[in-house]
């Protein structure tokens, strides 16, 4: 399979450089990246493959779908602009011409940035893309995900409900979802084992300072299938911090409480800022606060209690084990480009989202 991907790329990279237009260039395109094309298809199709070639299959498919989109690039602003200068000689000269290169007029938003990004990692995993409804019902939001009707989470202060609220401990009762763990309920309603899905999006509380907002993003994670240990979920989450903060992050587990994991686990991984928590300037780590390790997410296997649930759809606890994780985009954000108040996320001010360009 891996030789097949590195064909497809030398042939791919062959046929860009040989691409003497932008419109025969975006043909190679389109026959080599499109939604039909051979290459994008064998990355949809990573999580059919057996588990022992699911990382390395996705991982090259991955490299060079990006290599041939890099290429691409490179060979339309060579074209553009040798045509642009075709086109100056051969008209006459006209001084109301905009100038080049042309101005930017839009770019992803560092959010959208860094949400792709996750994802990227993630399906060349094997995992899949999975989205659901914002505004959400208890029992997704809260019951069917094993949350007591005495946890903090389910209060008015603490949760937006859709009025009018005549009981909260209703499972029809409406609200806007607080995190995006109720797709993984849904999920598996729709599917039998196995599944591995991922599920961004945003969510809501009543939050704000400058770590909080009412609204925000998440990207959880769920797997199930048989024999999952911690250490699949460990493996996976140092293949993310990896990918995402560089080459030599470490992540460690610390024992936590989530009403849906058992074990559940509060994971961090190694500071990219400083070496043992001190900075190259020999001073204390602003980002880890001297600790070495910052907390990035919340994980572990799935409470069986939350099986029980969707049983009847091929979830037997007897028979499958799954872990789950959750995590800010936002955080992740934050964390890789330094920024420093989460509100300057949302503030639309065109001097701080030009910097992630």
């Amino acid at each position: 399979m891996i030789d097949r991907i590195e064909q497809l790329q030398q042939d791919a990279q062959a046929e860009i450089a040989a691409a003497d237009s932008t419109d025969a260039l975006e043909e190679v395109r389109i026959r080599h990246l499109g939604r039909k094309a051979e290459l994008p298809n064998l990355l949809r199709g990573v999580a059919q493959l057996p588990p022992e070639e699911r990382g390395a299959v996705g991982k090259a498919a991955n490299a060079a779908r990006q290599a041939l989109e890099t290429a691409v690039a490179a060979r339309e602003r060579a074209l553009a602009a040798s045509e642009l200068e075709l086109r100056l000689v051969q008209d006459r000269v006209d001084v109301t011409l905009p100038a080049d290169p042309l101005p930017a007029t839009g770019r992803l938003h560092l959010i959208t940035q860094t949400r792709r990004e996750m994802e990227d990692v993630f399906i060349g995993l094997g995992f899949n893309i999975a989205e659901g409804p914002e505004v959400e019902t208890a029992y997704y939001n809260f019951d069917a995900l094993n949350t007591p009707v005495t946890h903090p989470s389910r209060l008015m202060t603490d949760t937006f409900y859709v009025k009018p609220v005549e009981d909260l401990f209703d499972p029809r009762t409406v609200l806007l979802r607080v995190h995006t763990s109720p797709v993984q309920v849904r999920a598996m309603e729709r599917q039998a084992p196995p599944l591995y899905i991922v599920v961004p999006g945003r969510v809501y509380r009543p939050d704000s300072d400058a770590t909080h907002t009412p609204q925000f993003h998440q990207l959880e994670g769920l797997a199930v299938d048989t024999d999952i240990t911690l250490a699949d979920l460990q493996g996976t989450l140092l293949t993310f911090a990896r990918a995402i903060f560089g080459d030599e992050r470490q992540v460690r587990m610390r024992p936590h409480f989530f009403p849906f994991t058992e074990p559940s686990v509060e994971v961090d991984v190694s500071c990219f800022n400083c070496k043992n928590g001190v900075t190259a300037e020999g001073e204390r780590c602003p980002l880890c606060k001297g600790t070495a390790w910052i907390e990035i997410l919340g994980a572990g296997m799935v409470d069986p209690n939350v099986f029980q649930y969707v049983r009847e759809y091929g979830y037997d606890p007897e028979k499958v084990q799954g872990f789950a994780f959750g995590m800010g985009i936002e955080r992740i954000a934050m964390l890789k480009h330094g920024v420093p108040d989460l509100r300057l996320l949302y503030d639309n001010d065109v001097r701080f989202v030009e910097q992630f360009g």
